[in-house]
């Protein structure tokens, strides 16, 4: 029975299918079963995979008969999975050589984590470097961030490596989420569970035009808006508009005012405070998370009032005013 099930679903990816499947062929562990979701594609996908299968045993065709969802065919594979772990693969990507063997080593010495990503870095689609994604790989830091900023921030979820327990304990991927699945499991996985990341680059995600993700539009705005208000709920038991926004405007490329980012600060406070009493983090880790919130807020601060800030200090000191903030 082999130890790893990589679960990847396939819909129209005949572009770059034969290297998504090469790099999974190619990792240095090899104690895996590869099993492929083709979800309804119009295209030649299904041929290239049984090209691949011919030459490896370990990979298993499932084709669905109409196009599913992504949630639908992650839960097909899932279904027929014998590993112990359960592996996330996108059918456009690449992983890396050493991403299976790590991140298997990483669970194997770490009993308590339960899902372990990995940093990752964004290519066009000839493989041209954009960005890096480099999620926080301490799991207090990793809960905070999946409050604020982007629904994905604390993982690449297509590299995602978890517990089979875990995910069958969450009853897997919502069919009904037609948008944004991965982040549906990751809000019912909160509080179960520890999460962690692998500070190593060890995938590729390759950023396309016409992809899911970089669709805008007002149905994908409503699920994103629905996953926070559940997220805020778990841990509030509630979830103010008013702070589902700013907890959501704190990224990098947003500038809060100074009276938005006060009430940024007390949110993310209140979260901070919330976790420790639901025993998702230890009270231990609250200096780390204030230190990792200010951080954050930096980020977001208009530099006319960070100006205004420095000058004020140089000039009469720390007053009141600033100390309440």
């Amino acid at each position: 029975m082999p130890l790893v099930s990589v679960v990847m679903p396939v819909y129209n990816s005949e572009e770059y299918l034969a290297e998504a499947v090469e790099s999974i062929l190619s990792q240095t562990f090899t104690d895996f079963e590869f099993i492929i979701v083709d979800d309804g594609s119009e295209d030649n996908s299904a041929e290239i995979i049984r090209s691949h299968m011919g030459r490896d045993f370990r990979i298993q065709l499932i084709q669905l008969v109409e196009n599913a969802g992504e949630a639908a065919a992650r839960n097909a594979g899932f279904a027929v999975a014998k590993g112990e772990f359960y592996a996330c693969q996108d059918s456009d990507d690449i992983s890396l050589p050493e991403r299976l063997e790590k991140q298997v080593n990483f669970l194997q010495s770490h009993p308590e984590v339960g899902a372990v990503g990995v940093h990752s870095r964004v290519v066009s689609e000839d493989k041209q470097p954009i960005s890096n994604r480099e999620p926080p790989v301490r799991h207090a830091e990793i809960l905070l961030d999946h409050f604020i900023g982007m629904l994905s921030a604390p993982f690449q979820h297509s590299a995602l490596m978890m517990r089979r327990d875990l995910l069958l304990e969450a009853g897997g991927y919502d069919e009904s989420m037609r948008f944004s699945p991965d982040s549906d499991l990751m809000t019912r996985l909160l509080g179960r569970t520890m999460f962690a990341n692998i500070a190593e680059f060890l995938y590729l995600y390759r950023r396309r035009a016409g992809q899911l993700t970089s669709q805008h539009n007002a149905k994908f705005d409503q699920y994103r808006l629905l996953l926070r208000q559940r997220r805020l709920e778990r841990i509030w038991g509630e979830a103010p508009i008013d702070s589902l926004e700013r907890l959501a405007s704190v990224r990098p490329w947003s500038k809060l005012s100074w009276r938005e980012r006060r009430a940024a600060k007390r949110d993310i406070m209140r979260l901070i405070d919330s976790m420790i009493v639901a025993e998702w983090i230890e009270a231990g880790e609250r200096p780390h998370l204030i230190e990792a919130m200010n951080r954050r807020l930096e980020r977001v601060s208009p530099r006319i009032w960070q100006m205004y800030c420095h000058w004020r200090r140089h000039h009469f000191g720390s007053g009141k005013s600033e100390k309440a903030d």
